[in-house]
C-alpha cells in the first residue's frame, strides 16, 4: 500500500508565503504524475498544480506566477511553494500521485489527507 503524507499547514495573511511538502511512502516503484489540488467549501476540488517525473509543470491560471512545484524524485516527495497568497486560496490542498507499486502492474492513483491553508484579508 501506498501513503501520501502531507505537512505545511498554516494560516497567514494575504501576501504572505507558505510551503507544503508531501512524501510518498510504501512498496512504491515508479512515480509519474505527481501534483497538489484543492478544495474549499460548497467547491469541487481542483488541479493547483502538477509536475511530471521528467519535470514538466502545469499549474492553474489563478496560482501561475505565484506558485512553484517541484520534487525530489530520490525521497518520492514534491512541494509547493506558495506566494503571494490571496483569501482565494484558502482551502484543503491534497497531494496526488500516481504510483506504481508492487506487487500491481498498473499505476494507480493516490491521495494525501488534506492539509489545511487559511488566508485571512
Amino acid at each position: 500500500q501506498v501513503q501520501l503524507v502531507e505537512s505545511g499547514r498554516g494560516s497567514v495573511q494575504a501576501g504572505g508565503s507558505l510551503r507544503l511538502s508531501c512524501a510518498a511512502s510504501g512498496n512504491i516503484t515508479s512515480i509519474n504524475t505527481m501534483g497538489w489540488y484543492r478544495q474549499a467549501p460548497g467547491k469541487q476540488r481542483e488541479l493547483v498544480a502538477a509536475i511530471t517525473s521528467g519535470g514538466s509543470t502545469n499549474f492553474a491560471d489563478s496560482v501561475n506566477s505565484r506558485f512553484t512545484i517541484s520534487r525530489d524524485n530520490a525521497r518520492n516527495a514534491v512541494y509547493l511553494q506558495m506566494t503571494s497568497l490571496k483569501p482565494e486560496d484558502t482551502a484543503v490542498y491534497y497531494c496526488n500521485a500516481a504510483v506504481k507499486s508492487w506487487p500491481s502492474l498498473k499505476l494507480g492513483d493516490y491521495w494525501g489527507q488534506g492539509t489545511q491553508v487559511t488566508v485571512s484579508s
